[in-house]
C-alpha cells in the first residue's frame, strides 16, 4: 500500500521541537510515567502540549492529553500532531488507540512519524485506510458506511 506522505514543513520542525522541550522539561526517566511528549498544532497555529501518564491500567499517551490541552483551551480545529520520546529517542508514530482517536475526532489532521525516507507528514485517514469510524451521536460505524459528521464538523467516515 502507498501511503501518501508530504516533507515536513518549517511549522512540523517547530512542533516536533515543541514536543521534545514538553518531555524534556517533564521526563522522570527510562521507566518513568512520563516518558513521551506530544505537540498539537490548531488552525489558528497556537500550538498544544501533553505528556503521557503512563500506568498499568492503561494511563493515557501523550497525544491524548495533547488533544484534550488544545481542547480544554478552546480550540477545535487542528492541523498537525507529533509525539516524542524522552531521552532523545526521537519522533514516534501513535499507538492504535490514538489513531482511532484522531481519525473520529480530527478527520483532517495530519500526523508526523518515521517512515523507510525519514520524518514525514501524513493524513491520519491515509494511516487509516479501511478504518471504521466512530461518533458521539452515532457510535460506531462498519468501514465504508457514510454517517454523520465527527465530533469537530468534518466527514468522519468515507
Amino acid at each position: 500500500m502507498d501511503i501518501p506522505c508530504r516533507e515536513l514543513t518549517p511549522e512540523d520542525l517547530e512542533l516536533i521541537a515543541f514536543a521534545k522541550r514538553v518531555v524534556d522539561a517533564n521526563t522522570d526517566g527510562e521507566d518513568g510515567a512520563h516518558t513521551m511528549g506530544a505537540a498539537v498544532r490548531a488552525a489558528d497555529g497556537k500550538i498544544y502540549g501533553g505528556i503521557n501518564v503512563y500506568h498499568f491500567t492503561g494511563g493515557p499517551c501523550a497525544e491524548l492529553v495533547a488533544l484534550g490541552h488544545a481542547r480544554a483551551s478552546g480550540a477545535r480545529e487542528l492541523t498537525t500532531i507529533v509525539a516524542v520520546g524522552n531521552l532523545d529517542r526521537g519522533v514516534f508514530d501513535p499507538c492504535g488507540r490514538d489513531r482511532q482517536v484522531l481519525f473520529d475526532y480530527h478527520p483532517g489532521i495530519r500526523v508526523i512519524l518515521p517512515t523507510p525516507d525519514g520524518l514525514r507528514s501524513v493524513g491520519i485517514r491515509d494511516l487509516m485506510p479501511l478504518a471504521a469510524g466512530w461518533t458521539i451521536d452515532g457510535g460506531a460505524h462498519p468501514f465504508g458506511v457514510n454517517s454523520t459528521e465527527g465530533a469537530d464538523g468534518a466527514e468522519a467516515v468515507r
